[in-house]
C-alpha cells in the first residue's frame, strides 16, 4: 500500500508529542521522561525511515522523497513554543539530533551511500571536526555515516560514549534513532495514559 504525499508525517503529530510535553512534568533522569523524548526523535526518524523506503521501493519518486524529508524537516525544526526553559532545552536537543538525520537522508536519496570510509572512520572525522569548530564539516561527515547506516552499515553506541558531549554526540545520537528506524520501521504509539 503506497502512502500518499504529505501523509509520512503531519505538523498534527509533531504538535501533539510537543503538547504532551508541555503537560507532563519532565525530568531528564527520569526513565519515563526520557522515553517520552526518545519517542518523539524516533517517530520522527521512523518518518524519515519511510520515505526512503517508499523512494527504494519506487512509490515515489527522488523530487518528491526529497520534498517530502524538507517537509518533515521544516515542520520538526521549526521553532518550538515552549514557557518552561528546561523542556524547550529537552526538544532542542531532540531536533538537534534529528539535524542530522535529515542531512543524512537526503543525502541518501540524492546520491547513495557513501562510496568509501566507515561509520566509525566517519563519525571519528566528525568529532576532529568539531574540535576544531569544523561544524560544517562535522555534520558532513555524521551525514556521510548516516548514508551507509541507511544502506545498511552498522552504527556501535560505544562509538558514541567515546565522544566529547557536543554536537557531534547528539548527531550520533540520531543516527542510532535512525539506525533503529530503517531496521524496524514500527510507528511510534503516542500512548494515551
Amino acid at each position: 500500500m503506497s502512502t500518499p504525499p504529505g501523509e509520512f508525517y503531519t505538523e498534527e503529530r509533531w504538535q501533539n508529542w510537543i503538547d504532551r510535553i508541555r503537560e507532563e512534568e519532565l525530568d531528564p533522569e527520569d526513565e519515563d521522561s526520557a522515553r517520552l523524548l526518545l519517542n518523539l526523535q524516533d517517530d520522527t526518524a521512523i518518518a524519515v525511515a519511510k520515505i526512503i523506503t517508499a523512494h527504494e521501493e519506487g512509490e515515489i519518486d527522488e523530487e518528491t522523497a526529497l520534498a517530502e524529508l524538507a517537509d518533515i524537516r521544516e515542520i520538526v525544526l521549526d521553532e518550538v513554543e515552549i514557557d518552561d526553559e528546561e523542556k524547550l532545552m529537552l526538544v532542542d536537543g531532540v531536533q538537534t539530533s534529528l539535524v542530522c538525520v535529515f542531512y543524512a537522508a537526503e543525502e541518501y536519496v540524492a546520491d547513495g551511500p557513501a562510496e568509501e570510509g566507515t561509520v566509525e572512520g566517519y563519525v571519528r572525522a566528525a568529532s576532529d571536526a568539531e574540535a576544531e569548530e569544523e561544524l560544517d564539516a562535522a555534520l558532513g561527515y555524521c551525514a556521510q555515516a548516516g548514508t551507509l547506516i541507511i544502506d545498511g552499515a552498522e552504527l556501535d553506541m560505544g562509538l558514541a560514549e567515546d565522544l566529547e558531549f557536543g554536537l557531534v554526540a547528539e548527531w550520533v545520537n540520531g543516527l542510532d534513532s535512525l539506525q533503529t528506524a530503517m531496521s524496524d520501521p514500527e510507528v511510534v504509539e503516542e500512548d494515551e495514559d
